[in-house]
């Protein structure tokens, strides 16, 4: 909810309007009446559901997959995003890609950490991209903190990026200062 009412809240102070990315935990997310207590943070913040992001890490995504499809329809019936958060370090089973109702993959730092120095991983970047734009996800790369991961990861379009190179975590005001002007990298 504080998410939320925070990101209403600077789009009322007329910032350009950004989604929010929560982390869901396995108890939340299978608790009877989620989706019942998401419509009403939505409704109560007043909060468009496409500026609200869901993720959940793939362990979770995994447990009980058919009640986690069935979420899945709803929140994106709604208009929510749906991110698999930490992509890459847990089942990673392609086949539930085919399932899964999500617009986004996110990149575990764990493979951005030695993008540059390391074959292996940008293989394992590379490839993960490649099927984000085949089948239309979003892709998100977490821990970029240099130069050189940030070039290698637009060269391989990467859609979005997120680490120290950008920012620290920042409490609600100096991140504010922050979007009024963003670093230009």
């Amino acid at each position: 909810e504080t998410a939320c009412r925070q990101n209403r809240k600077w789009m009322d102070m007329g910032f350009e309007p950004i989604y929010i990315s929560v982390n869901i935990s396995a108890v939340q997310i299978h608790q009877k009446d989620f989706i019942e207590k998401l419509s009403a943070v939505l409704e109560k913040t007043q909060l468009p559901p496409k500026y609200l992001e869901i993720e959940i890490t793939e362990s979770i995504a995994m447990k009980d997959i058919d009640t986690i499809l069935k979420i899945m329809d709803i929140l994106l019936e709604m208009g929510v995003r749906i991110a698999i958060d930490d992509f890459g370090t847990g089942y990673s089973s392609l086949s539930y890609l085919r399932k899964f109702q999500i617009t986004t993959l996110k990149i575990d730092q764990s493979f951005t950490r030695d993008l540059v120095i390391n074959k292996k991983d940008e293989a394992i970047v590379s490839t993960i991209l490649a099927i984000g734009e085949n089948l239309n996800l979003k892709v998100t790369a977490e821990g970029v903190e240099t130069k050189e991961q940030l070039d290698f990861l637009r060269e391989k379009k990467c859609d979005l990026m997120q680490g120290y190179l950008f920012s620290k975590p920042l409490p609600t005001e100096d991140f504010e200062k922050l979007m009024k002007n963003p670093p230009k990298l």
